[in-house]
């Protein structure tokens, strides 16, 4: 006789969903994916935002220095049917926020932003440094 193996958080997971109702917001918490890239001259952050326009970002860097980055689309998709009399909505709504501390050798007077291929890409260009050379003779002693 084979006995069965029985998953016991299975009903307790979901008479836990049932209890809470039908009030439950149903809301996206997918983050979009980010790459941030350092070559000699600056750092690079890439945020993967497929289908976002750039009316729907907002970029800056706050009181704290921090390099804030907010994505914000909402779609409403009407269609009509004559046939059926009818208005068919289909709402969509997505917001992300995301701050990031920049390192102390970034230029912040020369950020850019630019988005491309549903990709928002910011240039953060490090300070250059003046290198002073000093030619002078050395006593020895």
């Amino acid at each position: 006789m084979r006995t069965m193996s029985r998953n016991y958080w299975l009903p307790e997971l979901f008479n836990d969903l049932m209890s809470v109702g039908l009030n439950v917001p149903k809301a996206s918490t997918t983050a979009p994916a980010i790459n941030v890239m350092e070559s000699d001259s600056k750092y690079v952050v890439e945020v993967a935002a497929p289908g976002l326009k750039k009316e729907d970002f907002f970029v800056n860097i706050n009181d704290e220095g921090n390099l804030i980055i907010k994505m914000e689309q909402k779609n409403e998709k009407k269609e009509d049917d004559e046939k059926m009399h009818y208005l068919r909505r289909e709402f969509s709504y997505t917001k992300y926020e995301q701050a990031l501390i920049l390192p102390d050798d970034v230029d912040k007077e020369k950020i850019a932003a630019k988005v491309n291929d549903g990709i928002l890409t910011v240039d953060l260009p490090k300070i250059e440094e003046t290198k002073v050379k000093v030619a002078r003779a050395i006593e020895i002693g």
